[in-house]
């Protein structure tokens, strides 16, 4: 088969046919791409002549892919994939005068985004004292108030500490993480757990807090005694059927290892998310912090967002990349 693609394939025609099979909808895709949806159908329309192949089956609702559109997504998730860690590439160049550069990063990416931005931290600033700390959220924001770190990435608490300035990067939802069979189905109330413990975050950090807030606000009481103060412990005790516990889409995609024992639902109450942002001092260097997160933006693209909606499809629409806030005049 002869395939053009010079002139018909196009970043937005590939970026479209993803958005799609993720949500079985041209209109929604189009909606998240802020397309007009005689321009997507176009862009499809497009992206189907240049292949040569109908992707797929346009008189079923939700859509559905056909046998050449299976064989196309990964391809297609691939390709974004590259070019978006690419573009990051490119932003971190911009870095290289920097001479030191002390930078606290939330545990909760230690596992692909933290190695990923290290690896390309390092290539760039070869003239550049760079000192990297894993922490706790609530450990990182004292760590910047303090003066001990130039540049923090983690939850944004609810009130934000004096002096820092928040670039917002990724919307992370709370899900309700059970053994894996408990339940026969999404449970609809916290009722249905039985007398399953509840498992708590240890009560300092700050993903307790929000968790515990938010229950509150609901006046819902679980009972169950356990903190733990690691998010591995928290989930391989749930694996084991010893309870179940309030965790976030990242921190089940971190928990990896543990995805085939457990079983992740939409919660049976009012959605919440926590944010996950970028601070710095107010005095700090604008520009350095913008790279940073412009670059965040793309890797928490490929190795959160893409991930985490292949494993939690129903959080299409709360799993996000956030915009970043528009420069002031």
């Amino acid at each position: 088969m002869d395939v053009s693609l010079g002139k018909t394939l196009s970043l937005r025609g590939l970026e479209l046919f993803v958005a799609i099979a993720a949500h079985g909808s041209l209109r929604d895709a189009a909606q998240q791409l802020e397309l007009s949806p005689p321009a997507a159908s176009q862009q499809l329309r497009n992206l189907e002549t240049a292949l040569g192949q109908d992707l797929l089956v346009h008189n079923r609702r939700p859509l559905e892919l056909t046998r050449a559109g299976r064989a196309y997504l990964p391809h297609a998730i691939a390709a974004l994939d590259q070019l978006r860690q690419g573009a990051v590439a490119l932003s971190l160049n911009d870095l290289t005068r920097l001479r030191r550069l002390r930078l606290g990063i939330i545990d909760d990416f230690d596992t692909e985004v933290t190695p990923r931005l290290t690896v390309g931290l390092a290539g760039v600033l070869t003239q550049c004292d760079l000192s990297l700390l894993t922490a706790p959220s609530h450990t990182i924001l004292s760590g910047i108030s303090a003066g001990d770190l130039d540049l923090g990435i983690a939850a944004a608490p609810r009130d934000l500490p004096e002096g820092l300035l928040e670039v917002p990067l990724l919307r992370d939802p709370f899900v309700l993480v059970t053994p894996r069979g408990h339940l026969p189905h999404n449970p609809q109330s916290i009722e249905e757990l039985g007398r399953l413990p509840f498992l708590r975050y240890e009560r300092s950090q700050l993903i307790a807090r929000q968790i515990a807030t938010h229950l509150a606000r609901l006046k819902c009481a679980p009972e169950g005694r356990v903190e733990l103060d690691s998010n591995q412990a928290i989930f391989g005790l749930i694996a084991s059927g010893a309870g179940w516990a309030i965790s976030t889409a990242l921190g089940s995609l971190r928990a990896r290892r543990y995805q085939g024992q457990v079983d992740i639902y939409p919660l049976p109450f009012a959605a919440f998310s926590r944010r996950v942002s970028l601070f710095r001092p107010l005095d700090w260097q604008d520009e350095v912090g913008d790279i940073i997160a412009r670059s965040l933006r793309g890797l928490l693209q490929v190795q959160v967002v893409t991930p985490g909606l292949a494993l939690m499809p129903w959080l299409a629409e709360d799993l996000e990349i956030l915009d970043l806030p528009a420069p002031a005049h």
